[in-house]
């Protein structure tokens, strides 16, 4: 749900009401003309230039919000968001451009970091995804009077948040891959490691007979597909990939009558063992149970078409 605000001018001169939505401002043409002192055609002229200098992508910039003009009607106008305002202010010089701009990024900080717009949407959402890391692991409940506090958390995750952003824009970058794969997987010796894993579920009431059965050979045929070369070289050359899809193709194919998520979760942390790859320098874990828990859900529940996306996001985890 979009908000208004009212920007006022350094000199008094001027008001305009901003639209505060999707995590960004939003002002039509006739604001910028107002807030940029130029003329509408001047305004339209930079725009358009932005848009066919391949400066912004337009889909991605533009937005129509129901606005009531003069007549008392409501209309559906253009809006262009704070990235579109910026290329504008650049072009047209404007210190009132650099104005607006050091207020609405101060503005978009307190409404991301300080908790002092809160969206009852996203806390809506963000009690959904905590439902479900309590599912899947051991986390304490939140409550509403505590949103702050936890937003006030989240901000310092700045690499999550970018991560996340490419998800969203499925622009997620795979760069820096380690290519020293020191262990290949098997098929005799992961269905002995997946045999042992079994044993001890089931001795902890945690598994049945059922569990880790091969319904055909569809198993066999996704740790192929891994270790496959062409020309003397892995098809997938790095530990993030044969790992990613590792835990990707066991989920997906259901090559078990029972346990296809915790199997692939399992194998996928036993590659990076066998790697030299679960931890980070520091020693802190790549990726946590509950982590972990997220992404084998996440990508049990993914249609076909999103596959390299998933990919990509598993490789993130544990670059």
């Amino acid at each position: 749900m979009s908000e208004i605000i009212i920007y006022q001018t350094s000199d008094n001169q001027t008001e305009i009401k901003v639209q505060f939505d999707q995590e960004t401002v939003w002002l039509n043409r006739h604001q910028m003309a107002s807030l940029f002192h130029r003329d509408i055609k001047t305004i339209g002229k930079h725009i358009n230039n932005v848009f066919s200098e391949g400066e912004l992508e337009q889909s991605s910039v533009v937005a129509k919000f129901a606005t009531t003009a003069d007549d008392g009607k409501t209309y559906q106008v253009e809006h262009y968001n704070l990235d579109v305002i910026i290329s504008v202010g650049y072009r047209v010089k404007s210190k009132r451009g650099t104005q607006f701009r050091q207020w609405a990024t101060q503005r978009l900080k307190e409404h991301l970091t300080k908790g002092y717009t809160i969206n009852q949407k996203r806390l809506e959402e963000l009690g959904k995804m905590v439902q479900l890391i309590e599912q899947s692991g051991k986390a304490e409940s939140l409550q509403l009077k505590e949103a702050k506090g936890l937003l006030d958390i989240l901000s310092h995750y700045t690499k999550s948040f970018v991560l996340l952003n490419q998800y969203d824009n499925n622009s997620l970058q795979t760069k820096k891959l380690n290519e020293n794969i020191t262990y290949e997987i098997q098929y005799k010796e992961a269905k002995a490691a997946i045999a042992e894993l079994k044993k001890q579920l089931i001795g902890k009431k945690e598994a049945t007979e059922w569990f880790g059965n091969e319904k055909d050979d569809g198993f066999k045929s996704s740790l192929q597909s891994i270790v496959q070369t062409f020309g003397g070289h892995y098809l997938y050359p790095s530990i993030e990939e044969q790992a990613a899809h590792l835990l990707y193709f066991v989920i997906k194919n259901h090559s078990f009558t029972d346990g296809n998520k915790r199997i692939g979760a399992f194998l996928f942390v036993w590659f990076l063992e066998k790697n030299k790859h679960r931890f980070k320098k520091s020693g802190e874990l790549k990726i946590n149970d509950n982590g972990l828990t997220a992404i084998a859900l996440l990508v049990a529940q993914s249609q076909p078409a999103e596959k390299e996306l998933m990919i990509k996001l598993i490789i993130n985890l544990i670059v």
